[in-house]
């Protein structure tokens, strides 16, 4: 159960104002069919993260517990301070509309947005830090939407009235935290 609390917890702080956030809005806006675009990101967001997460407990099972310890804490403490840094959505990464219509824009658009992004990294460390793959990516999908789901059914409007500051350094605490009591455990 830490497993998926403690992945949507982070996943869902961290996804407020990232990229592929802000790549929500921006379909929304273009394709206006939130279904078919919720749908996308949910396909996008299981097949990335459960490929990140496999990478996460593939690297637990090469390195040894103190090491991996020490990776991992290092990593979450890293990410909390990438955290604090907004992102921006590049007029190259908006997507085209496709042809074949929203619901592929989005899973193709969410799940190139998604590589390299801090999510999927935490994703990789989250899987390594705890035994339970599938919690994790469930975790890790669960607060995907629970940031995004909201920023295609309200779109623009919601962005402008959220604290997107504080939440973000509220995320950023929340992974340093994360990387102190993963540093000050005895185990990984």
């Amino acid at each position: 159960m830490d497993a998926l609390l403690t992945s949507t917890l982070l996943v869902a702080l961290a996804e407020i104002g990232d990229k592929t956030q802000l790549l929500s809005f921006v379909l929304a806006a273009r394709l206006r069919r939130p279904w078919a675009i919720i749908a996308g990101i949910f396909v996008a967001t299981v097949a990335n993260h459960a490929l990140a997460g496999s990478v996460g407990a593939w690297a637990a099972s090469l390195l040894s517990p103190e090491i991996l310890r020490w990776s991992v804490g290092i990593l979450f403490i890293a990410f909390g301070l990438w955290t604090l840094k907004p992102d921006t959505l590049d007029d190259d990464e908006t997507p085209k509309t496709l042809a074949r219509g929203a619901f592929i824009t989005a899973l193709i658009a969410f799940f190139l947005a998604e590589m390299g992004d801090k999510t999927q990294f935490a994703t990789v460390a989250l899987a390594a830090r705890f035994d339970s793959l599938a919690a994790v990516v469930l975790g890790t999908t669960l607060g995907m939407m629970i940031a995004n789901v909201p920023a295609v059914l309200i779109g623009e409007k919601l962005a402008h009235r959220l604290p997107l500051d504080w939440i973000r350094r509220l995320a950023a605490l929340v992974f340093v935290l994360t990387g102190g009591a993963t540093l000050l455990t005895t185990g990984a």
